[in-house]
């Protein structure tokens, strides 16, 4: 199990990395995800992303408070309206619809957690 863990962890940091370059693609989520996986199989490699200057202090907020911070927030819903708008113009109806749903959905959640 414990290689399961950390071969998940690893596809989870490769996707948050991924997303740290691609603008429509989340970073946090992922390396939650990562964090979550490497406490089961890899503690030091948990410790090395809690410890990151950047990334760790967001992760750190939502394990202990639930918290997004604000500018985390503005930047999540800011980049899914770019996202959207994209979707509008280069697909059209009805495929935007997808789009608007999601905005709507995660952006209200986002909105809603803790700053």
């Amino acid at each position: 199990m414990r290689r399961i863990y950390l071969a998940a962890g690893i596809v989870a940091v490769a996707l948050g990395a991924l997303g740290a370059f691609l603008p429509l693609m989340p970073t946090v989520p992922f390396l939650l995800l990562a964090v979550y996986c490497f406490a089961r199989s890899n503690p030091e490699w948990e410790r090395r992303i809690l410890d990151h200057p950047h990334w760790g202090p967001q992760i750190r907020d939502w394990r202990e408070r639930r918290a997004i911070s604000r500018r985390a927030k503005t930047m999540a819903i800011g980049a899914m309206t770019v996202g959207t708008v994209f979707t509008w113009y280069t697909l059209g109806h009805p495929w935007y619809w997808i789009s608007i749903a999601i905005l709507v959905t995660c952006g209200t959640w986002i909105a809603t957690r803790n700053e």
